[in-house]
């Protein structure tokens, strides 16, 4: 479960408040707005990556307002993806599970496990460089996907991609989420990507949700 409480959040000159919204567990919400609306900086709220003003931030009924990114247990999925150029797909995929201090085998199994969920076991020894985009987006959501989040967040993570890779990777989110039961949400300008992946849908708009 996410929920927003009347949360005001200041970026830069940028503010937006008495901002609320609430995506019940398991459930797949979709942010949608204009360009600059703000939807981003929401988005890195429910993260930790943005301080509220004040207001506050709940996840599966915890309040995590003022908690550290990492304290969170959020898996986090940006625009850029933000993927090394200089770590292979396994150390990708292996990063969230090490600084969490799994077991080596634990972390080498889900590892194995994700890898063939995304159909990318092939690609565990390249490096993003030599990656197609489709290929880039799965592992970023593998490493999302990595230390078994509750609550998964999604930047815009198909706007780079061509119609066919776009509804390729779409399907793979819809069935990664669904049986990672995580709880969603996710910034979209496509309404088509709005309606196939959402249940719970709020538009962002002159700074009031609706």
């Amino acid at each position: 479960m996410i929920s927003i409480k009347n949360a005001s959040i200041q970026s830069g000159d940028f503010k937006l408040e008495n901002i609320s919204l609430e995506i019940p567990k398991g459930a797949y919400g979709i942010l949608m707005g204009k360009t600059g609306s703000g939807k981003t900086t929401i988005l890195e709220a429910v993260c930790g990556l943005k301080k509220l003003s004040s207001g506050s931030i709940f996840l599966n009924d915890h309040d995590v307002s003022n908690l550290r990114p990492g304290e969170r247990g959020i898996g986090f999925l940006p625009q850029d993806l933000s993927l090394f150029s200089t770590h292979t797909v396994r150390q990708h995929i292996a990063f969230g599970p090490r600084i969490h201090k799994w077991e080596k085998t634990e972390i080498l199994s889900r590892v194995d496990e994700l890898a063939e969920r995304l159909g990318i076991t092939h690609l565990l020894d390249r490096k993003p460089p030599g990656l197609s985009g489709g290929e880039r987006q799965r592992v970023a959501m593998g490493r999302a996907l990595a230390i078994r989040p509750a609550i998964i967040c999604l930047d815009e993570p198909l706007s780079t991609l061509d119609d066919e890779t776009h509804e390729d990777v779409l399907d793979l989110i819809r069935t990664v989420t669904e049986d990672e039961s995580v709880t969603t949400l996710h910034i979209t300008h496509r309404k088509s990507e709005a309606q196939s992946l959402g249940t719970h849908f709020f538009k962002l708009d002159n700074g009031t949700i609706s």
